[in-house]
């Protein structure tokens, strides 16, 4: 039965018997084809092996490989333009999109390049199984209860958030509740702190238990019409809690010794005072209230405000979820949103570093 179609190594073969002497016309009858074909091949393979033919495959498909290759990376290096470039997808209409942001993204550029879902998962890094789950869950009822929060206290970050979620009874995820922060806008932006000079702090022992060392700073802002107002922070060290917060045009230490015994009356007498050397707290004014009161009253080295953290920390929680937030039109009315604020600080806000509770439920805690 005659070939219809002869592989290399067999016309190799017919080839070596013209060259071992065999007339080709008796190679022709022997091998079924004609001597103009065995002329051809002559043409075509004479003087090469098979060894030859066989390298020269391997160098053909080496060859086809590497211009693959080639290929592929350059549609790759397009794909990956097209994307980084936001020709496929912008930032405003992936907000918008009620398909998932990845699924659209692999559909526009399988449309634009023609390639398989496989090929177009590979190059930009997407699991395939993005392309075929469907989420059935609604972050409706959660983003509208976040963007009501936020609203509320438009300083307080997505971990604060999710405790005062947890507080309502709503049980979700902080990873779910991070997402749908995100999505929705409500990142807080955060001023970059410049850095200062290293040196060497000192640890700033922590109290164990109420009233045993109480901190004070003073703060300042201004009205609408540009007039300056200061505000006396006074911060119980154990419990974080806000002991008082005056705001006056001026505060002397007459002024300061009033307060404080106000306070004491309402919730007993501290210990120690931990104050800077501001001229309201060096005076004799509040040195001598000290001394008859039995409270001894210490200073922060100049210049080391690191040495009184904790008013300091409180310092710049006010500064960011209060003073920068409202905008007051006389001393009354400020005084009047610093008594909420503080009202809100002690009972309602959580805080961090007393493991999420409040200062006020973390004094109840200690006392306990």
């Amino acid at each position: 039965m005659k070939h219809k179609q002869y592989s290399e190594n067999e016309i190799l073969d017919v080839l070596a018997q013209v060259e071992a002497g065999t007339a080709v016309s008796d190679v022709a009858r022997l091998s079924g084809v004609s001597k103009a074909t065995i002329h051809r091949w002559q043409a075509r393979y004479g003087g090469i092996t098979k060894d030859d033919a066989k390298r020269v495959r391997q160098l053909e498909e080496e060859n086809r490989r590497l211009k693959k290759l080639v290929a592929d990376l350059a549609l790759d290096n397009s794909i990956l333009k097209e994307v980084v470039g936001q020709k496929v997808v912008n930032p405003d209409q992936s907000s918008q999109a009620q398909t998932p942001v990845k699924r659209r993204v692999m559909r526009e550029v399988r449309q634009l390049f023609g390639i398989s879902e496989r090929r177009a998962c590979r190059v930009l890094g997407f699991h395939r199984s993005t392309q075929r789950h469907c989420s059935t869950r609604d972050d409706r009822d959660l983003a509208d209860k976040l963007r009501t929060l936020a609203s509320e206290r438009p300083r307080f970050g997505y971990r604060r958030l999710h405790i005062l979620l947890r507080r309502q009874g709503d049980i979700v995820n902080h990873k779910r509740v991070y997402r749908v922060y995100r999505d929705e806008g409500l990142a807080v932006r955060k001023e970059a702190r410049r850095k200062g000079v290293a040196q060497t702090r000192w640890p700033l022992t922590s109290p164990t238990r109420a009233n045993e060392r109480w901190s004070l700073d003073v703060v300042s802002d201004q009205l609408a019409n540009g007039q300056r107002f200061r505000i006396l922070n006074v911060v119980d060290d154990g419990t974080r809690e806000c002991v008082l917060s005056y705001a006056s045009t001026s505060i002397p230490g007459a002024t300061v010794a009033r307060l404080l015994a106000d306070a004491i009356q309402e919730r007993g007498k501290p210990q120690v005072l931990l104050t800077d050397n501001g001229p309201e707290f060096t005076g004799r004014a509040l040195d001598q209230w000290a001394y008859i009161q039995g409270i001894t009253h210490q200073f922060i080295d100049p210049g080391k405000p690191v040495q009184n953290a904790y008013i300091e920390s409180f310092n710049g929680r006010m500064r960011d979820e209060f003073l920068n937030v409202h905008w007051f039109w006389s001393v009354p009315q400020a005084r009047l949103s610093l008594a909420i604020w503080r009202r809100d600080y002690n009972v309602v806000r959580p805080h961090s570093s007393l493991v999420n509770l409040t200062p006020r439920e973390f004094a109840r805690q200690l006392a306990g």
